[in-house]
């Protein structure tokens, strides 16, 4: 499919990519603490009829230069620059801290129609990086909503690495003792996914070095099915924190970082939350393959 793509400068970098045939149905589209504007995930998507907007929502001009009480009305203010480009059914696609990101916009906001939160958290942390003051501690807030930083769990400063100097480092087990250290704070730090309209798609894999991501993910589902709101839940055991859609290729290896899961299995998890991306994102109208994705009890 012929898709137009248009350069964004102002209010924040990035690029919206329209299918030429035109669409009702945009998603926006946010990556993780990589800061990078999601270019490729977005062009895949709207290659599918789904108008994409992928932008920088940290460290560019004006903006706070790490994860540290960013304002939620960033992502507000790209619904409306989807709304004004026609789209009737909004989206947000958000991977990592993306998706926390995606899934408080939705608590927020109720014009977003559909949420993909891939690799999700449950709950909001503490900031990754400099607010604009140029400091990283003490910790605060990944996120503001109205001006006022949103309840967050910090990170235990006492954890250590197991892997020696040197080599990248899983910090999955820094963010599971951090919940125990600070388990007092865990309830007012909840995203209350329940308050949200949207309708939920999570994907996780159960092999995510980084952070617990599924049971984030199923503790997301429990809180929406006992409301009484539909959820999606994708997830394979094998997977890790990277999940590649069909059309992506493998994604790039860290020199800092271990993400958990494989080549094949990050793919085979993509694989399957595609057709429900895309059934989701586009209401209804994508054809599902028969049987049920995996879901938490």
């Amino acid at each position: 499919m012929d898709v137009t793509e248009r350069e964004l400068t102002d209010p924040w970098q990035g690029v919206l990519l329209t299918p030429a045939r035109g669409t009702d149905a945009g998603v926006l589209v946010l990556g993780g603490s990589s800061g990078r504007v999601e270019r490729e995930r977005a062009r895949l998507l709207a290659r599918q009829g789904v108008a994409a907007l992928a932008i920088r929502w940290f460290g560019g001009p004006g903006q706070p230069p790490g994860i540290c009480e960013v304002p939620l009305e960033t992502f507000t203010a790209a619904v409306d620059l989807l709304r004004c480009a026609g789209a009737r059914r909004i989206g947000i696609l958000g991977a990592s801290k993306g998706a926390e990101a995606a899934l408080l916009t939705a608590v927020h906001d109720p014009r977003v129609d559909v949420v993909v939160a891939v690799s999700p958290t449950s709950r909001v942390w503490c900031n990754i990086g400099p607010g604009r003051d140029g400091a990283q501690r003490p910790y605060r807030s990944s996120w503001t909503w109205r001006d006022r930083p949103l309840p967050f769990v910090p990170l235990d400063d006492s954890w250590h690495p197991d892997e020696p100097d040197g080599v990248p480092v899983a910090i999955r087990g820094w963010y599971e003792r951090s919940e125990r250290t600070f388990a007092s704070l865990l309830p007012a730090a909840e995203i209350p996914v329940e308050a949200a309209r949207a309708e939920l798609v999570l994907v996780a894999g159960g092999d995510d070095a980084m952070w617990p991501s599924l049971p984030f993910a199923e503790h997301l589902a429990r809180r929406r099915r006992a409301a009484g709101s539909a959820v999606r839940l994708v997830a394979r055991d094998d997977a890790g924190h990277r999940p590649r859609f069909p059309g992506e290729g493998p994604a790039p290896a860290s020199p800092s970082f271990r993400y958990g899961g494989t080549r094949e299995a990050d793919a085979l998890l993509g694989e399957a939350a595609w057709p429900h991306v895309l059934d989701a994102l586009g209401g209804g109208r994508s054809t599902v393959p028969s049987g049920r994705p995996r879901t938490s009890p």
